[in-house]
């Protein structure tokens, strides 16, 4: 049974300015030295045209092979192209397509975020599973991994229940799941999604039901969207008439029973996690630039537009807050990151602690160009051939050069940059 969405944002509007500022007297911020580093190797464009299946980068997961790690493998959402699987050199090794839409006005499949579920029990046998948002169709979609070449098979269940929706009709408006990430606890395996457009979030239990995965809601939480103000006004980021400040980028350090959310417009926050529900309310880690700062939509340029004096309750991070991830180097310890969309670069923070370590940017280098807008990350510190810290992988959504489409314009260019994970270490 779905528990009911827990109201916390009129908590929020007497409770968050206070923790923030507590936050932020506790851990005071390093001086911002902006850190360049480069790719190693970078994969093939994704094209957002009709020669590239309306194909558009966004989310990548990194699955370590066991049993010979050169063959371990990058799995990256492409929205209406499916998913890609590249090897360590980051070439394309496997496309999956997006699945088709099931009637001719309704939306076909686009896979927003992907993140990897280990030693799932499925069929008689122990698998590992590539778990996929599809924000087109509303479900969530998992792939077992083959244990030797990291190919996937699809091993979706033929009835997997819409994840936010109560009919077609609501999907086909696209408030539908967004980001995505997943865990375990007690044996139990878990995803977090968010919703397109909405402040709720979603946590469903996987089930293998005869050979195939399906899921089931268990619990919902909704993250605020309005503010009190230490000067005595109430702020509400601006956004488009009937859209909500919606988030992304999601991880859990499941050590920890902690849930880390970017809320795009608004900044990063913490909320625990304990037998498969929410505990709880969310904590904020770090706040958007833009925070508190008056804004008014314009229809004409559908942009929003300041309206107002910065009354300076502002953080570090440059809207939009996007992906996330954790670099674990123990049980406990690490590093926590977080793209700073709106700047092109990306913060750290200590994993226990929150307290900020690092500011830096891709840039270009002699194997690939930099990192820009970046939309997911994902890390893990396995030593990995030419990786000997481990690899980290971020999405790079203005890639270069640009390429000409046969109608001469730029073609809308993203794709995904690998790095030595030595930055994410202490």
């Amino acid at each position: 049974m779905t528990t009911p969405a827990r109201p916390f944002a009129a908590l929020a509007l007497i409770v968050v300015p206070t923790l923030i500022a507590s936050q932020a007297s506790a851990h005071p911020r390093p001086s911002d030295h902006l850190v360049s580093v480069t790719a190693k190797t970078e994969t093939p464009g994704v094209y957002d045209d009709a020669a590239g299946h309306k194909g558009d980068a966004d989310d990548p997961a990194i699955w370590v092979n066991r049993h010979d790690r050169a063959r371990s493998v990058v799995i990256g959402t492409a929205k209406n192209a499916g998913l890609n699987v590249y090897d360590l050199k980051g070439r394309l090794v496997q496309s999956i397509a997006a699945p088709a839409a099931p009637g001719p006005d309704d939306e076909a499949g686009r896979f927003n975020n992907v993140d990897i579920v280990h030693g799932f029990k499925l069929g008689g046998r122990t698998v590992d599973l590539a778990v996929t948002s599809d924000r087109g169709r509303d479900q969530i979609r998992s792939y077992v991994i083959d244990q030797r070449t990291g190919k996937l098979t699809d091993a979706t269940a033929a009835n997997v229940p819409l994840a936010f929706s109560r009919n077609q009709a609501q999907v086909n408006d696209q408030e539908t799941i967004y980001g995505l990430t997943t865990f375990q606890d007690h044996g139990t395996a878990y995803v977090v999604g968010t919703r397109r457009h909405q402040t709720d979030v979603g946590l469903f239990e996987l089930i293998a039901s005869g050979g195939k995965v399906t899921y089931k809601k268990v619990d919902t939480l909704d993250f605020p969207s309005s503010f009190r103000l230490p000067n005595d006004t109430t702020w509400s980021p601006c956004e488009e008439p009937g859209e909500g400040p919606q988030l992304e980028g999601v991880v859990v350090d499941e050590a920890a029973g902690t849930l880390y959310a970017a809320q795009e417009d608004i900044g990063l926050w913490r909320v625990q996690l304990k037998h498969g529900s929410f505990q709880g309310r969310p904590r904020a880690v770090e706040r958007t630039k833009e925070f508190g700062v008056p804004a008014t939509y314009d229809e004409k340029t559908e942009e929003c537009v300041p309206s107002g004096v910065d009354p300076g309750f502002g953080g570090r991070i440059a809207a939009d807050t996007e992906g996330l991830t954790i670099h674990e180097t123990g049980k406990r310890s690490g590093t926590l990151l977080v793209s700073s969309q709106g700047d092109n670069t990306f913060y750290t923070y200590d994993r226990q602690t929150n307290r900020p370590l690092k500011h830096f940017a891709v840039v270009d280098g002699a194997a690939a160009d930099g990192s820009q807008d970046c939309d997911g990350a994902d890390t893990v510190s396995t030593p990995l051939p030419g990786y000997p810290h481990g690899l980290l992988v971020v999405q790079d959504g203005d890639n270069t050069p640009v390429e000409l489409g046969a109608d001469g314009e730029p073609r809308v260019n993203t794709n995904f940059k690998f790095l030595d994970a030595k930055i994410l270490t202490r």
